[in-house]
């Protein structure tokens, strides 16, 4: 099932503007290790279940998997030879706007180089610039 919001306040979103860097949700704050979005993107709710399995399948449920984006705008698309005009159209996806900084995944429980090698297939499956991260010990 692909992630959804249960209600919106809006059924139907403009696009916008998506600018500047990542202000929150920029550091690693419930595993050890996680990937970081270098680039501005849009992630849709399969790419973001397609990462969750990816990472669940190759660690064999061993530690945690953290999901930080969630999928909170919709994105509309008219059916396919439709003529111009008639408004817009309906809610086809739901879409996670991602800006530079932003992490994505986090795991914890698990050695460095298996989480390593279990976001880097996560990192596959997203269509934004991806780096690996680890947890600022104080």
């Amino acid at each position: 099932m692909a992630l959804m919001p249960k209600r919106v306040k809006w059924r139907k979103y403009q696009r916008g503007h998506n600018r500047g860097n990542a202000t929150k949700g920029n550091y690693v704050a419930f595993g050890e290790f996680g990937i970081q979005s270098l680039v501005t993107g849009r992630i849709t709710g399969r790419q973001i279940e397609a990462g969750r399995v990816a990472a669940t399948h190759f660690l064999h449920r061993v530690g945690k998997v953290y999901i930080r984006i969630f999928p909170h705008r919709s994105v509309s698309a008219k059916p396919l030879e439709t003529r111009m005009g008639k408004g817009k159209g309906e809610p086809d996806r739901w879409e996670a706007k991602i800006k530079p900084g932003t992490i994505l995944y986090e795991i914890g429980g698990v050695p460095e180089d298996l989480a390593k090698r279990a976001l880097l297939r996560v990192a596959h499956k997203m269509p934004v610039k991806c780096r690996f991260v680890t947890r600022h010990r104080a």
